[in-house]
């Protein structure tokens, strides 16, 4: 495999477009009823070296019998490309598209309706505040029920010449003064302040009245737009990364127009997603603890606002059971009600898949919404297993014929779904599979009893000879977690078809990030690029992933660098066992963040099993990344310690997390090390990969470094990821 044609298929891969948001507008005519939907979409482009974006419309027509059966699909026009769009919104009543715009140095807020563009400020030259987020932690777009007033956050100005006492703060007195930011990815958040622009007269303001140990965001406005609901961070003492972190101590606020806020979600707790019923009586937000896991199951609340009364709608799942809803883990769309406000439907992790499901207020009860995921439950077909493999279910997912015509066709299964939006009960739906890239479905939230009719937008542009297995690994005995006994997980196996394997597969072992993350059986690039280029790929959800329940997320606490290690490693055996197509003389590991801990570990605690390894930003010596890191409650809590804000390391912390680090291992390292690391990664020092560059270069073991001076933790440039996946192609390609 040359470096051109290696290109040539993650190009191919990787441009695939993906939705990213949707919006509807419901149209009412004489006799049938309309609905228009708008998708953004991004695709990376590697000739630009960047992602793009663009707009696509559909337009739907509903059966003149049934307004909730689409009757039609009409064709969708021409894409129609979006560049320097920052934040977009659509307004509810009018249809108008509000967008927040970058031009040059400046930033723009522009109106759009039918005839054109209405209106655009330039927010940069008012000097008001600086630059609006455009982040999902703090950002948002809200328009006022009048639509005359659109409601935004921004860092607050260091030059505006509309200071006050209330939101002043050192770093706005001199420039030389240390202002904290918040951690990896946000590293130009500071001191948000939210900001209204009242679209009559043009006039921008800045609300008053926000607590001073808060950082406020994700804000939108209240019922009769003369107050906002938003979420506040509090950064006292100091503040913490927040990027993939939903255990950051944060509240629920409500702020009037005059300056007077008031906090309606309980105290020590985290908050995030605040969303308004279409009535304006009921708010529900995702609530969680504050430290442990950086990431957890949450519970979803709901807080009457004429009673001021809270209420539990969805508790946390602490062990499901099979088939069973697995917990809430991820974020609810920003459009998520039914039309009648008793229900919501939202998308989550849901063991090896991510699936679509709906709750009802009035009887809480949670519904399965895709059409795949009873195939997932009921219709497994088991790989012949010898013993003494542990025992799993494996349902085979491929494009080509079967030779068993009596087996159901699962060609067009889709095993992701995310939820996009739900307007007037019409879900907007992304859904992939590891052979499938993202497209778009939709149908109407169904009544009691019923299943939803889905209907597919458009189809892929092309789908992939790809064979995948959904498997299920139970740990032996001797690895149980004695306290959290009885737990099961995860892999997804990706592979090419069997045709076109003449001689066995080498397996590359991906591991996710996190630890508290997944790897669902969803469109994955990299994977893709890999089983292209004719390597099976297994990707591990250990204990510890989400999508398997609070105790799996806890089980893992203080077992770092052990019980995830085994699990990778029971899952490769079992792989192994299972499918006698793989090559086990042939193996690598690879994997970002915690994945490179891993993928670092597996290779020091099984020398001689992995013939390569290829980590991005791995964390090496947890006792020296302790001071570095922006998440450093974290590294008390993956070695079983408390964190509070003023810990002072202990000899016995540091010994712990140095017991539970790679370092330890790295003298029994005997397969090839590949290291990509970001220069400007807060979350994990890039000198963390260095260590052990320098480690296994004095012991003249084989070692390649990438070093990525413009990019952080996530590795996230269009430009790196290329350069990653070929370095890592031509790695595993010369030491396998």
């Amino acid at each position: 495999m040359e470096a051109r044609y290696i290109i040539g298929v993650y190009g191919e891969v990787s441009g695939l477009p993906t939705p990213v948001s949707a919006h509807v507008i419901e149209e009412q005519p004489a006799e049938v009823r309309v609905y228009t939907v708008t998708a953004e979409w991004s695709q990376s482009d590697l000739v630009r070296g960047s992602r793009l974006r663009y707009l696509q419309q559909w337009t739907l027509i509903a059966d003149s019998n049934n307004h909730r059966s689409i009757r039609s699909v009409l064709p969708t026009g021409s894409c129609v490309p979006v560049s320097g769009e920052l934040l977009s919104r659509f307004s509810p009543i009018q249809g108008l598209r509000a967008v927040v715009r970058e031009t040059g140095n400046h930033q723009l807020l522009e109106i759009w309706d039918r005839h054109g563009l209405r209106k655009c400020l330039n927010l940069t030259a008012l000097n008001i505040h600086g630059r609006v987020y455009d982040d999902a932690q703090f950002g948002c777009l809200s328009w006022s029920e009048c639509e005359n007033k659109l409601l935004y956050v921004a860092e607050k100005s260091r030059n505006s010449s509309t200071e006050t006492p209330e939101v002043d703060s050192a770093c706005s007195k001199d420039r030389s003064v240390y202002c904290e930011d918040w951690g990896e990815a946000l590293t130009n958040r500071s001191v948000p302040v939210m900001c209204v622009v009242d679209l009559r007269n043009g006039a921008v303001s800045m609300l008053q009245g926000v607590p001073l140990d808060v950082s406020p965001g994700q804000a939108l406005w209240a019922p009769s737009s003369q107050s906002v609901f938003f979420i506040g961070w509090f950064h006292e003492p100091f503040r913490l990364g927040l990027k993939f972190c939903s255990n950051r101590r944060s509240a629920l606020f409500k702020l009037d127009l005059n300056g007077n806020c008031e906090c309606l979600s309980e105290d020590n707790v985290s908050v995030s997603c605040p969303r308004l019923s279409p009535d304006g009586s009921t708010l529900i937000y995702l609530q969680g603890k504050v430290f442990g896991p950086h990431n957890q199951c949450l519970s979803l609340q709901q807080l009457d606002l004429k009673s001021r009364k809270t209420s539990m709608l969805l508790d946390v799942v602490s062990r499901p059971q099979s088939g069973e809803f697995a917990g809430v883990y991820e974020a609810l769309p920003s459009c998520c009600w039914s039309a009648d406000g008793q229900r919501v439907a939202f998308s989550s992790a849901c063991r090896n898949q991510k699936d679509l499901f709906m709750v009802d207020r009035r009887s809480q009860k949670v519904t399965f919404l895709s059409d795949t995921f009873p195939l997932a439950v009921e219709s497994n077909f088991p790989l012949p297993p010898p013993p003494p493999v542990p025992p799993l279910s494996s349902h085979l997912h491929q494009e080509h014929k079967r030779e068993d015509e009596d087996l159901p066709d699962l060609s067009k299964v889709y095993s992701s779904w995310k939820l996009l939006a739900v307007h007037r009960d019409l879900m907007v739906v992304c859904c992939s599979s590891p052979n499938t890239p993202p497209t778009l479905r939709v149908g109407f939230l169904p009544s009691t009893g019923e299943a939803v009719t889905w209907q597919t937008l458009q189809q892929p542009a092309v789908t992939f000879d790809f064979q995948w297995s959904d498997l299920d690994v139970t740990p032996p005995p001797e690895e149980d977690n004695t306290s959290y006994s009885g737990l099961d997980f995860g892999a997804v196996l990706v592979k090419p078809s069997s045709h076109l394997c003449e001689t066995k597969t080498p397996l590359v072992v991906f591991i996710h990030g996190g630890p508290h993350s997944q790897f669902p059986a969803e469109w994955n690039c990299t994977t893709a690029g890999l089983v292209k280029l004719g390597f099976a790929v297994l990707m591990v959800n250990y204990r510890g992933s989400t999508g398997f329940g609070q105790d799996s997320i806890l089980s893992l606490i203080g077992q770092i660098g052990s019980q995830d290690v085994k699990d990778v490693q029971r899952a490769v055996l079992t792989a192994l066992q299972r499918d006698t197509t793989l090559d086990s003389k042939r193996l690598a590991v690879i994997g970002g963040s915690h994945g490179g801990v891993l993928s670092c570990h597996l290779i020091g605690q099984y020398p001689g099993f992995y013939k390569a390894c290829a980590a991005r930003n791995p964390v090496i010596n947890a006792a020296t990344l302790l001071g570095t890191s922006d998440i450093v409650d974290w590294r008390y809590t993956s070695a079983g310690f408390q964190f509070s804000y003023d810990n002072i390391p202990t000899a016995e912390a540091l010994a712990a997390m140095l017991q539970k680090s790679p370092i330890t291992h790295a003298v029994q390292i005997k397969a090839p090390v590949l290291l990509m690391l970001g220069g400007r990664d807060r979350r994990v020092s890039p000198h963390q990969g260095l260590e052990l560059y320098k480690v296994l270069k004095s012991r003249g073991s084989p070692v390649r470094l990438l070093w990525f001076p413009e990019d952080g933790h996530s590795l996230s440039r269009v430009d790196t990821q290329t350069d990653c996946f070929l370095n890592t192609v031509l790695w595993l390609q010369q030491h396998l």
